[in-house]
């Protein structure tokens, strides 16, 4: 099988991350070293008071003047501890692109070189994980990552979130930023990537997959779901050995084209000039 990346914005996403990391550290080493200097100059006055006060054996103001140097001096700024632990949003960030890897992965290992895997299509309506496209179609693929048992009900995701003892820990709605579930997440896209295939004379329907594969992902239930779920790698290539479709090599390669030029087209327009 092979990989086309068309984008990697979970990457993007950590590397500005850990560069805004190692700057805030910067900052604060930068601040730390300011401080420290500010903080030995008024000691060495502090100490020169306290001296001459005791060269010039004024006691009361060598006490005073003592004093003063004794608290000066623990006033001093505390070292800075480096900025090295990944933030929750990293490591969160960091696990979904490991399941997208291991996604892309176990595909590869089945799939022969007629098939191409299309990474971060984006177009008008959003982004696509994955793009298998290949003798027996196309499918979309959405991966997510998520340490939950997942309840659906066509476009609505609810999570229960359990600890190692069976606890309910956590419950809410599985949605991006932007409020979308994530069959809407896929769904949006992949109608949008149809439409245009089809005003280019590519007639082709888009399959879609959402895969929930953290290991302690669990599907509790789902009822008049508009998207397929599941929680491996499996299904995909169980779709795949069951499609009846056939496209040709030279459809293949048509389709491969204009999924590279829309996503190109899209993805220029989104960049700041």
């Amino acid at each position: 099988m092979r990989v086309v990346e068309l984008s990697d914005h979970p990457g993007a996403l950590l590397r500005d991350i850990r560069r805004e990391r190692g700057a805030d550290s910067r900052r604060a080493q930068a601040r730390y070293a300011r401080g420290a200097a500010d903080h030995e100059t008024r000691l060495a006055r502090a100490l020169a008071r306290r001296d001459n006060a005791r060269a010039s054996h004024r006691w009361w103001a060598w006490i005073r003047a003592a004093f003063a140097a004794w608290t000066e001096r623990r006033k001093g700024p505390r070292p800075v501890v480096p900025v090295g632990v990944p933030s929750a949003q990293e490591e969160s960030i960091a696990a979904g692109r490991a399941g997208e890897q291991l996604v892309a992965s176990e595909l590869g290992a089945v799939l022969g070189d007629e098939w191409v895997l299309f990474r971060g299509y984006r177009n008008a309506r959003g982004e696509i994980d994955h793009l298998l496209l290949g003798p027996r179609g196309v499918f979309a693929v959405e991966v997510k990552y998520h340490n939950a048992t997942v309840y659906i009900s066509r476009d609505d995701w609810q999570f229960d979130r359990f600890d190692r003892w069976g606890n309910r820990v956590g419950q809410g709605r599985v949605e991006d930023r932007t409020g979308r579930s994530p069959s809407v997440q896929l769904n949006e896209p992949a109608d949008e990537l149809e439409r245009f295939l089809r005003s280019r004379g590519q007639q082709v329907r888009i399959k879609r997959i959402v895969i929930l594969n953290h290991p302690r992902s669990r599907i509790g239930g789902q009822r008049n779901a508009t998207v397929q779920v599941t929680t491996s790698s499996r299904h995909i290539i169980d779709l795949v050995a069951h499609s009846r479709l056939e496209l040709t090599p030279g459809r293949l390669t048509q389709i491969a084209s204009l999924i590279e030029r829309d996503h190109h087209f899209h993805d220029g327009r989104r960049r700041p000039r």
